[in-house]
């Protein structure tokens, strides 16, 4: 694990973007390759963002020049905290569902024209807030297991709500605009995103390693990285 500094980082939402955008270009054939075994390894039950922690890995060490390989994707040195991840969003699900299922069971015993109640709609957004508010302020935790060597999750979580500080509006934005771009493949009746998904992927690659960059003691080199995490 890397020294971490942790604290607020200067997000540069255009510079990802585009940066994404060279780095996918210049590596098309690899990327797309490096993607497809990361869909192949998510279908693995719990392996789903360990997959995609292994593909920002992949695109660490084609950036910095190494040999990169298949095994590099189906790697299983982070399942721990990955898997914890899961056990924990399921346990939130979980948490989430019982509420509304009491009120879909209560709802369901009032006369149907009344229409839902106030406190349903209310429930709902409170639900939805709360997420969001948890996937931003959670928006480097990838980074963090996997590039940084960061395996405690609640130390993850601590590192990433400093990181992420000042930056939630900044995050969502990037996410938005990244997530539009990724979904252009729709119009090409959805074969279009095997192509452009790995894209989005890509740039959140740079937003992880700039922020990296900035709270890692300059142990972090101008293309990437100057020691292994």
């Amino acid at each position: 694990m890397v020294k971490i500094n942790a604290k607020p980082v200067n997000f540069k939402l255009g510079d990802y973007i585009s940066d994404g955008y060279e780095f996918y270009k210049a590596n098309f054939g690899n990327l797309l390759g490096a993607f497809f075994l990361a869909m192949i390894m998510s279908i693995i039950p719990f392996c789903g963002l360990l997959a995609v922690g292994n593909f920002y890995k992949y695109c660490r060490d084609l950036r910095a020049g190494r040999q990169v390989s298949a095994g590099d994707i189906f790697n299983f040195d982070n399942f721990t905290p990955y898997f914890m991840i899961q056990l924990i969003l399921f346990a939130g699900i979980m948490v989430v569902y019982i509420p509304m299922i009491i009120m879909m069971v209560a709802m369901g015993e009032q006369d149907p024209s009344a229409g839902p109640p106030a406190v349903f709609f209310i429930y709902m957004l409170f639900v939805y807030v709360g997420i969001l508010f948890v996937a931003l302020k959670g928006f480097y935790m990838p980074a963090l297991i996997s590039l940084a060597g960061v395996t405690e999750i609640k130390q993850a979580w601590k590192i990433s709500s400093v990181m992420s500080k000042g930056n939630l509006w900044s995050i969502f934005l990037y996410s938005l605009a990244v997530g539009f771009l990724s979904q252009l493949g729709v119009i090409a009746c959805f074969i279009g995103l095997i192509f452009t998904i790995p894209f989005a992927y890509a740039s959140h690659y740079f937003a992880y390693e700039d922020a990296l960059k900035q709270v890692t003691y300059d142990e972090i080199q101008e293309i990437g990285i100057k020691n292994e995490f």
